[in-house]
Order: structure tokens, then sequence, then C-alpha cells
């Protein structure tokens, strides 16, 4: 890990670009703590790290408020990485079925989010090794947010995340429903009842095969972006609860 530059923000949390190979991301941590902090892994959909940057530095900043360091990494094929062309053409055959007016089949759906799923968890992975080695950050790891189903598979395969808040809002292809059903962490899902991108059956559905004993499924009226802020706080009172 090589960090490229670094900021106080105007509340006195640290902000840290670096790098991890070819791999850009970001560090926030507390202005003060007493001990390692614990760690939220802040997820995110494949926009860019630039496109995301105000949300993720928004949630960042409240994680840090909380006394939690938070970190973030750019996803494969996004920002300033390579193309993925494989990815690219899933996306334009997504688009293409939506303004269509047909179904989104699970083939489209897959070849969008597995390839994605497969590259990047390792990198989320080696992203925690590194982060976990500064002394400012311990455990126990939250990851929050973005792609569901690179939550689901790292809930899965990583030991070290404990606990995790997903956002029902992007297609899971039915590869990820089985699963889903190995999850066994505590979860506070988030789902927008109107998200015009979202199935919201197969939402529940996902939710329903979870098989965390805790789970929480937090449900509110509008759009994929109109999440409220006391679903916003319900979440952070859940990783209080199970990272402190």
């Amino acid at each position: 890990m090589h960090f490229t530059s670094e900021q106080r923000l105007d509340d006195g949390v640290l902000e840290r670009e670096f790098t991890l190979g070819e791999i850009p991301g970001i560090l926030w941590t507390p202005a003060s703590v007493s001990a390692p902090a614990p760690l939220i892994l802040l997820g995110h959909p494949p926009l860019g790290l630039r496109t995301m940057y105000p949300r993720l530095a928004e949630r960042a900043r409240q994680a840090a408020a909380d006394g939690f360091a938070a970190a973030t990494i750019e996803l494969p094929g996004s920002g300033e990485r390579p193309r993925w062309a494989a990815v690219e053409q899933a996306r334009a055959d997504l688009r293409r079925a939506v303004q269509a007016g047909e179904p989104v089949g699970d083939e489209i759906i897959g070849a969008l989010a597995l390839p994605l799923v497969e590259k990047s968890v390792p990198e989320w992975q080696a992203a925690l090794d590194a982060l976990l080695s500064l002394p400012e950050i311990g455990g126990p790891v939250g990851y929050s947010g973005g792609v569901i189903s690179i939550g689901i598979r790292l809930a899965v395969v990583e030991p070290r995340v404990t606990a995790a808040v997903l956002f029902a809002g992007s297609l899971v292809p039915a590869a990820m429903f089985e699963e889903a059903r190995r999850v066994t962490i505590p979860l506070h899902v988030l789902l927008q009842w109107d998200d015009e991108g979202n199935d919201r059956q197969a939402a529940l559905d996902l939710f329903d095969a979870f098989g965390s004993k805790e789970k929480t499924l937090h449900a509110n009226m509008g759009g994929h972006t109109g999440v409220p802020q006391f679903a916003a706080d319900a979440a952070a009172r859940f990783f209080a609860r199970h990272l402190k």
C-alpha cells in the first residue's frame, strides 16, 4: 500500500488516497482515537471513485464520527482502471433489454455481476490485509453497501468481516442465492420499496435466503437514491452494536 495524498477534512477526519498495485483507494480515519479503530469497508456501484466520492465521503465521515475508520477501493473496469470488455458488453446488453422493455434474464445478470464478484472480492481481501497492518486500524471489520453480490461473497469467504449492511439495489444472479444461504454474520439490509432498477420480489427472496440468525430488513418508500436519513442512522447503530 502506497499513500499518494492526504488532507484533513473540516471535521478533522484524515483522508488519505492510496494505491494497492494498480488499484486506487481512499482511507478515512477519525480525528483522534485512543486505540486502533474498527474498520468499515465502503462498497459502491461501478461508477468510479471520482463519481461516487461525495456519497462515499459522507458515509466515511459519519463512520468516523462513530469512531470507525472507513476505506474503499476502485472496482475493476471502473474509474481510472482499464476498461473491461466483457463487463462493458454485459452493461450494453442490460441497457438494450431495459430500453426495449424486455425481461432481464439471468444470463445477462450473471454476465454482469459474476465476473465482477470473482475479480473484486480478492482485491477487497488484499486491501483488507494492507489496511489491518496499519497501527491505527484494528478489527473487527464491517462491510457496507455497494454491489450486493460482492457483499454476499465477502460475507461467505472473508472471516474478518463480522457484520454487513447490504443495499438491495442491484440485480442478483441466481447463483448468488445459493451463496446467500451460507451467510451467517449479522446483516442489516436496506431496501427502497420503489427502486426503479431493482426487482422488489427478488430482493425479498434474497433476504429470505440469507442464512444469518440475525438479519433485519429495513424497507422504505422511495426510489433508488431516496434512502432517508433515519435509515442511515439505523445502519450506523447496527455497526455500533456489532463492531464495538
